[in-house]
């Protein structure tokens, strides 16, 4: 067990965030490239107002989940999963659900060495298939969704909701209490959102729901923990 953990702190992990980073970089330099391309070779350049319009447009619509996400699904993902996530993208549809699903089947601890590596295998198979199936989809997709009745193809929008209600499910049955009261947390929330109890505060409904539960349960478990752990003691 000593040689296993050596291996991951001071060989494994190294590796993985050079690896990590240089990859990372490669994203952000193939993500700009059309945008340089454009720049460089036709020297179409966006004026300096228009970009700082369309910044403070996508930053007040999603920007709270620059925070939230890396922060939220960190403890499922582990730092390998987060790289391989944060490139590959469909993080809260098929990464997270994918990590979890193999962690759970493997018996290991979410955030422990071994539901890392774990996460980091489901994430490496789903973006495996999750790429071949896009291929396909893209070829036949339309084809196929064009001859699908209309209630099928409208209840395609509620596979999101069914799944992250499944995750809560699977991981809150061992946290009854806690799920419990986050989950009327969450609800309560969104119902102040939609009565305009929050409409003082700008963009609320992009990101208050998200951004109080997700804090609001790490708050609740570092203290459960502390008191769990002065118990024990």
């Amino acid at each position: 067990m000593g040689n296993n953990k050596d291996f991951f702190d001071k060989e494994y992990m190294p590796q993985m965030n050079r690896i990590g980073k240089i990859t990372g970089a490669l994203g952000v330099i193939i993500a700009f490239a059309p945008a340089l391309v454009l720049a460089v070779v036709y020297g179409i350049l966006p004026k300096p107002a228009a970009l700082a319009t369309a910044f403070v447009a996508g930053a007040s619509s999603f920007g709270v989940l620059w925070f939230v996400e890396p922060i939220s699904y960190f403890s499922v993902l582990g730092p390998v999963g987060t790289y391989m996530a944060f490139l590959s993208g469909n993080i809260s549809n098929m990464r997270v659900p994918c990590a979890s699903m193999a962690q759970i089947s493997a018996e290991v601890e979410p955030g422990s060495e071994q539901g890392s590596i774990i996460a980091t295998i489901g994430m490496a198979v789903s973006i495996i298939i999750n790429v071949s199936v896009l291929t396909i989809g893209v070829i036949l997709g339309s084809s196929i969704l064009a001859k699908l009745p209309e209630s099928i193809t409208s209840a395609l929008g509620y596979l999101l909701p069914a799944l992250f209600g499944a995750l809560l499910v699977q991981f809150g049955i061992n946290k009854k209490v806690h799920a419990l009261g986050i989950l009327i947390f969450a609800f309560l929330i969104n119902v102040g959102l939609n009565f305009g109890v929050f409409a003082w505060l700008p963009g609320a409904s992009n990101y208050l729901g998200i951004l109080t539960s997700v804090f609001l349960s790490i708050v609740v478990m570092i203290l459960t923990y502390n008191a769990q752990q002065k118990k024990s003691e």
